[in-house]
């Protein structure tokens, strides 16, 4: 019985492979766009292609060895933490410990065509092959060196966390079916009991099941993303009730409203610092082609539709989308700033000016990287200029070499969080690593 299992697993991964191959070789991304024209506010858009299968190709994994992540001139990186279990965000706590929600969820989606199943299996070849910790981890750098001596568990039994937010005194929690909250007291280093369920989250089927989280300036309200349940509504939009968008929940009572709608999948929050707007950064359709549709950071605006399933940026009509609704997409705004295709954005982090130079005053960005393209994008943290409250400029580089020149992927960033010390933490849920970024002056 072993030796067939073993026939079949192999014969799986070879037909498997084969079909790969198949469709590298006859789908290449032929009338590509710039990268370059693919940022800021006024994105080249090319005509939608649509074939047979989309194209498809993950960077497989290989380890760091003694590399690290390239910075620019002027900084270094350095590891602070490794061998974790899929850490995806973090939260920098009042003392300077860093708590990161570390797990991974979804799985629950039946494959509607033969190329779902194709992807999932694609998908799978650029993560990680841990267990999933399913729990908070925190570290404590309790010398100020910089190296985060002390490490352990928060709290476990979680049931795929990913957003955190603190509120005085309440450590709020996204799992990926409900949000919690544990008490929290200032150097505590694991929670005193079990969690508090504060309302429950939509868990159906979970296409895009990450939670994205972050606490409002007033402290009274908490933000919440809710990914789509599909690509573009092809499971049917009953089961899209109070997806795709952001909720505003009442920190204490629970009680929630949807905030922003037509958002794919909300996967990163930031309050600027300077204004108090939320900002997030969203993943955006695929099956268009290799440069539709981009993937954006925007300013989230109260009562707005985002277009999401039957337009993008803006008034853009997906004509997949049936039946069409045209006067929802007459209500659709543009995003405020276009990341590119594919890039599959996945954190996000205002500057607080610690860290100088033309990475005073900005957002940076993390890029887990594409799986639906044969040229990979993504892969790395981009900084994004702002003046006055708005994104002013070109992306810039800021952490790379997650993708090496071999075309293997070394990590794929997630979080960033902005340490006001002088310091950008950055998590990586390929080589299981947190890195930290720091001015050598």
């Amino acid at each position: 019985m072993r030796n067939k299992t073993m026939r079949a697993n192999t014969l799986g991964a070879v037909l498997s492979a084969s079909l790969l191959l198949a469709l590298t070789a006859c789908g290449g991304d032929t009338g590509s766009v710039e990268p370059a024209s693919q940022h800021g506010a006024n994105p080249e858009l090319p005509e939608p292609k649509r074939g047979l299968l989309p194209n498809m190709n993950i960077s497989a994994p290989a380890a760091w060895g003694d590399d690290k992540p390239t910075v620019p001139d002027g900084y270094r990186i350095d590891a602070i933490a490794t061998d974790l279990k899929i850490p995806r965000q973090m939260l920098l706590l009042p003392n300077g410990d860093i708590l990161v929600a570390e797990g991974s969820g979804g799985g629950n989606a039946p494959a509607l065509r033969p190329k779902d199943v194709l992807a999932g299996y694609i998908k799978k070849q650029g993560t990680a092959s841990v267990k999933p910790g399913n729990r908070l981890t925190l570290l404590r750098d309790a010398d100020g060196d910089g190296r985060y001596e002390k490490r352990g568990v928060f709290a476990d039994n979680l049931n795929a966390p990913y957003g955190l937010a603190l509120i005085d005194d309440t450590l709020y929690v996204a799992n990926q079916d409900a949000l919690v909250r544990f008490d929290y007291e200032e150097g505590q280093t694991q929670a005193s009991g079990p969690p508090e369920k504060v309302v429950d989250l939509p868990a159906k089927i979970n296409h895009h099941w990450t939670k994205a989280m972050t606490a409002g300036p007033d402290g009274e309200f908490l933000y919440v993303g809710i990914g789509s349940n599909s690509n573009i509504g092809e499971r049917g939009m009953e089961v899209e009730e109070d997806r795709a968008m952001v909720w505003r929940i009442d920190a204490q009572s629970g009680r929630h409203k949807p905030y922003a709608s037509g958002l794919r999948n909300p996967t990163a929050f930031a309050i600027h610092p300077d204004t108090d707007q939320l900002w997030v950064v969203v993943n955006e359709r695929d099956e268009l082609g290799p440069n539709l549709v981009p993937d954006y950071l925007t300013s989230v605006q109260e009562g707005a539709f985002y277009g999401w399933p039957y337009s993008y940026w803006g008034q853009n009509v997906d004509t997949r989308v049936k039946p069409p609704k045209p006067e929802k997409v007459e209500s659709a705004i543009k995003p405020d700033y276009a990341l590119g295709s594919h890039v599959a954005a996945l954190g996000v982090d205002f500057s607080d000016g610690s860290l100088g130079g033309q990475f005073a005053e900005g957002a940076f960005v993390g890029q887990h990287g594409s799986w639906n393209r044969s040229d990979p994008v993504g892969y790395k943290v981009v900084f994004v200029p702002f003046r006055n409250g708005q994104p002013a400029g070109d992306p810039i580089d800021f952490a790379t070499g997650f993708l090496g020149d071999d075309g293997k992927a070394r990590g794929r960033p997630v979080g960033v969080t902005v340490d006001p010390k002088g310091a950008v933490i950055i998590a990586d849920d390929l080589s299981n690593t947190i890195w930290r970024v720091t001015p050598t002056e």
